[in-house]
C-alpha cells in the first residue's frame, strides 16, 4: 500500500477561467452599438400630416386611476402613432390598465415612467382564481420587455396532483364539484424536494423575489399563493428607449410613423424628425419657413429634403417665394447638405465596423491566452506528482487502445466509458471526456483524488490523457460492472452475505478516504452506480469528479452549489443552515445506498397501492423498533435476517437529518463488524422523503435512469411483499 502521506495535499491550482458568457455579452453589446450607429446614420425623418397636430396629441398621457403611461403605450383615446404597435392598452378596470399578449391578458398594477418599468400580473390569476380554465405559462416578448437585473423569481404551479401526507405549499381547486390538489414552489427550489409532484399539469408564473421569500421560511398556504400572484412581477420595457430619451430631451414627444408603425418618429413643435428636435434645422430652414407662415417637415419620397408646408402647397424653403423655392429644391445647397449627411453616415458605419473588428480580435486573443494559461497550469499541476504520476497516454494511444471507441460500457453527463486493452493485453476501462470546457476541475479532482491512493476498495487509476479539450482517464477494468445493475437491472439478485460484504467493503473504502491519509477526501457522490465490482464482487469506489480535498482538521468543506445526485445527497449540501457539507455528507449517501441495497430486489407481485402508502425510512424504522420480522425478499435463514437487520439499523443511523447525529464512517465499520445485539435503534430524525433523481448529475456513465427504483417507492414495494 502506498503511504498515506503521499496523497496530494496542496491546494488546487488557480485556473484562469475564460468568462465566455461575459465575452458573448460584450460582443452582443458592441453589435447592438454598431446597429444603433448605422440606424442613427441612415434613418431619416418621416412626413406627418400637418392638420393631425401629433405634437399636441402625443403630449397627452394615458390615465387610469393614479396610473400614468406614455410612449410606447397607446390606446384609450391615445392614437396608435403616439406609441409602439405592440404596446396597446385595451381597458382600465379597477384603476389598472389591461395589456393583451398572445392569448393572455395582463393587469398593470404599477408604473414608473422615469425608470421605464411596470408591475404586471396575469389577469386571470389576479381575479382570485388560482385555478384558471386554461393553463398557460406566463410569457412575454423578450425583445420588447426585459426582466434582467430585476428581482423576479419563477413560481411553479402544479395542478391535478394526487393527495399526499405532505401539507406544505398546497392549494385546492374545485372543478365540477370535485376538489383537486395542487402544489406550488419556487422553480429554483424544486430540486430540494428531490422530485416533482405527480400531477397532470404544470405552469410557471414569475413573481417578485421579496414576496416569494415566504416559501423559504414556512409552509406557505393558499392565501400566501393568492397574495404572491396578486403582487405581480416587474418588467422594464425597451421600445426605442434611447431614441425616445433623446427626443424628449430635445423638447419633442415620441411616436411612430402612421404608414410604417415600426419606424420611430420624434414629434416636435417644428415638425417630425427621425431622431430629435435638433436635427431638422441645420441651416435655419425651419425658422425661415415658420416666419413665412408655414410648418416644417420632410419630403415623403426623399426624406433628406426639407419641406415647408404652406396653405397653397409644399415648398422647399418658405411660403412667399414660390418660384425661388421650387427652384431651390434642386439647388446646390441641398445637394451639398445631402452629400454631407451621406458621408457622415457612411463614416460612422465604417468606424463602427472597424471598432467591432478590433473588439473581436481582442476577444479572440484574450481567449487564446486564457486557454494557453489553462493548459500550462494543468501541465504544471500534473508535473507536481513527479515519478508517482500515472502514465500519460497520447490521444492516438487511447483511440488505439479502445479500437476507435468500439465497445461502450456506459454513458454519463460528462462523457462515456469504453472497454480497452493496453499494449500488454491488460483490460482497462477508458473514461473519455470529449469537448471538455471550463477549467477542467472535474478532471483535476479525479486525477488528484485517485492517482495517489491505494486501497482494495478504491478503483485504481492506470493513466490519463490530456490534449487540449480531449481528456481521458484509464482505470482498471471491473468485469461485473456497477452495483446498480445488480439492484435494478436484469441480473439475478445477489445473496445477502455478498450484499453485506459489499456494504462493509464500501464503508472501509470511505474510511480510507476520510481517515486513512493525511489529506481527507470527501467523495460527494456515493451511490450504487459509482460502486464497481470485480470478478469476486469486491466493491471499489469510483468517479471522483465531484470529490473535494481538505485537511483532516477541517470539519466543514467549502463547496459551490449542490454536489451529488438527488436521492443520495445529504440535506446540508443544499441547506447550509444545517451546518455545511462535510465527511458526514458521505455517511448520509452511504446510508441511503445501503437502504436501497436491502430493499431493491425485484418484486413483481407488489400492489401499486403499497408504493405510496408510507415513507420507507419511517416504515422500516417501525419494523426495527418493534423487533418485527423485516419481511425482506430473499431472506431464508436467521443468519440472513440478522445481516439484513444490521444493514438496515446502520443505514438508519447514517441518514439522520443532522450531521452531528450521524456516526463517522469508522464507527459505521465498527457497527457492521460488531454484533446485532450491540446496536441501538437510532432516533427517528429523518429528512423529507427522497425519490428518484430526475437527471443523473454524476459525471460517471449512466445506464437507463428509468430502471432506477426510488428509495421511497421501490424499496417499500419490495419490503412489503
Amino acid at each position: 500500500m502506498i503511504p498515506c502521506g503521499w496523497l496530494y495535499s496542496s491546494p488546487s491550482p488557480t485556473i484562469m477561467k475564460p468568462n465566455l458568457r461575459l465575452h458573448n455579452r460584450t460582443l452582443f453589446l458592441f453589435v447592438m452599438i454598431l446597429a444603433t450607429t448605422i440606424r442613427f446614420s441612415t434613418v431619416v425623418c418621416q412626413e406627418t400630416e400637418h392638420d393631425d397636430d401629433p405634437y399636441n396629441v402625443c403630449s397627452q398621457l394615458i390615465r387610469c386611476g393614479s396610473l400614468l403611461l406614455d410612449y410606447p403605450f397607446w390606446g384609450l383615446g391615445r392614437p396608435a402613432y403616439c406609441g409602439h404597435s405592440h404596446f396597446q392598452v385595451t381597458s382600465c378596470p379597477h384603476d389598472s390598465f389591461i395589456l393583451k399578449y398572445k392569448s393572455l391578458e395582463y393587469r398593470v398594477l404599477a408604473t414608473d415612467i422615469g425608470k421605464q418599468m411596470i408591475t404586471i400580473t396575469r389577469d386571470d390569476l389576479w381575479n382570485l382564481d388560482i385555478c384558471p380554465q386554461h393553463l398557460h405559462n406566463t410569457s412575454y416578448n423578450n425583445t420588447l420587455f426585459d426582466a434582467k437585473y430585476l428581482s423576479n423569481v419563477d413560481l411553479s404551479l402544479y395542478y391535478g396532483c394526487e393527495a399526499s401526507n405532505w401539507q406544505g405549499n398546497r392549494f385546492s381547486c374545485s372543478k365540477n364539484g370535485t376538489n383537486n390538489y395542487g402544489y406550488f414552489y419556487r422553480t429554483s427550489d424544486i430540486h430540494i424536494y428531490v422530485s416533482e409532484p405527480e400531477c397532470e399539469n404544470h405552469i410557471i408564473v414569475p413573481v417578485k423575489a421579496a414576496d416569494a421569500d415566504i416559501l423559504l421560511t414556512s409552509n406557505a398556504t393558499q392565501h400566501d399563493l393568492t397574495r404572491l400572484l396578486r403582487a405581480g412581477f416587474d418588467l422594464r420595457w425597451r421600445a426605442n428607449n434611447e431614441e425616445c430619451d433623446k427626443c424628449v430631451a430635445s423638447g419633442g414627444f415620441c411616436g411612430s410613423d402612421s404608414t410604417w408603425p415600426e419606424l420611430f418618429v420624434c414629434y416636435c413643435y417644428t415638425g417630425n424628425f427621425s431622431l430629435d428636435c435638433n436635427n431638422g434645422d441645420e441651416n435655419g430652414e425651419c425658422d425661415q419657413c415658420k416666419q413665412s407662415g408655414g410648418s416644417c417637415g420632410y419630403n415623403s419620397s426623399l426624406p433628406e429634403l426639407f419641406v415647408c408646408y404652406c396653405d397653397d402647397g409644399n415648398f422647399s424653403l418658405t411660403c412667399n417665394n414660390t418660384h425661388l423655392n421650387r427652384a431651390a429644391n434642386n439647388g446646390p445647397r441641398k445637394k451639398v447638405n445631402m452629400k454631407r449627411k451621406l458621408v457622415t453616415g457612411l463614416s460612422c458605419s465604417i468606424a463602427g465596423i472597424m471598432f467591432l473588428c478590433f473588439v473581436i480580435l481582442c476577444w479572440r486573443k484574450r481567449l487564446h491566452e486564457t486557454r494557453k494559461t489553462e493548459n500550462q497550469q494543468l501541465e504544471m499541476f500534473l508535473r507536481d506528482y513527479g515519478t508517482l504520476a500515472p502514465k500519460r497516454y497520447k490521444y492516438s494511444e487511447i483511440k488505439k487502445m479502445t479500437n476507435s471507441f468500439q465497445e461502450e460500457l456506459g454513458r454519463g453527463g460528462y462523457g462515456s466509458v469504453y472497454k480497452g486493452l493496453t499494449p500488454d493485453g491488460q483490460p482497462v476501462a477508458v473514461k473519455l471526456l470529449v469537448g471538455a470546457t471550463g477549467d477542467g476541475e472535474d478532471f483535476i479532482n479525479e486525477v488528484a483524488s485517485i492517482s495517489r491512493t491505494s486501497h482494495v476498495n478504491i478503483v485504481a487509476l492506470f493513466g490519463f490523457c490530456i490534449e487540449g479539450k480531449k481528456r481521458a482517464l484509464v482505470y482498471e477494468f471491473m468485469p461485473n460492472g456497477s452495483l446498480d445493475k445488480f439492484l435494478h437491472g436484469d441480473d439475478s439478485r445477489l445473496d445477502w452475505n455478498t450484499l453485506f460484504q459489499i456494504a462493509k467493503g464500501i464503508a472501509r473504502g470511505l474510511e480510507y478516504l476520510h481517515r486513512g491519509c493525511s489529506t481527507r477526501i470527501v467523495h460527494f457522490d456515493i451511490k450504487p452506480h459509482n460502486i464497481l465490482l470485480d470478478e469476486e464482487f469486491v466493491p471499489k469506489i469510483s468517479d471522483f469528479g465531484l470529490a473535494k480535498l481538505c485537511k483532516k482538521k477541517e470539519s466543514i468543506v467549502s463547496v459551490m452549489g449542490a454536489r451529488g445526485t438527488a436521492g443520495y445527497m445529504a440535506p446540508e449540501v443544499y441547506f447550509k443552515s444545517l451546518g455545511g457539507a462535510s465527511h458526514k455528507s458521505d455517511v448520509y449517501s452511504y446510508g441511503m445506498m445501503v437502504l436501497e441495497m436491502t430493499g431493491a430486489s425485484k418484486n413483481n407481485n407488489a400492489s401499486p397501492k403499497s408504493k405510496s402508502e408510507a415513507y420507507f425510512p419511517d416504515w422500516i424504522y417501525n419494523q426495527v423498533e418493534a423487533g418485527d420480522n423485516l419481511g425482506v425478499n430473499g431472506v431464508t435463514s436467521e443468519e440472513e435476517e440478522e445481516l439484513a437487520r444490521k444493514m438496515v439499523t446502520v443505514s438508519l443511523w447514517c441518514i439522520q437529518s443532522g450531521p452531528s447525529d450521524r456516526p463517522s464512517i469508522s464507527k459505521v465499520v465498527e457497527m457492521l463488524e460488531g454484533s446485532l445485539e450491540s446496536l441501538q435503534v437510532p432516533p427517528r430524525r429523518f429528512w423529507s422523503s427522497p425519490t428518484r433523481p430526475a437527471q443523473d448529475t454524476s459525471p460517471l456513465p449512466t445506464q437507463s435512469s428509468s430502471n432506477r427504483l426510488s428509495t421511497v417507492q421501490s424499496v417499500v414495494e419490495n419490503f412489503s411483499s
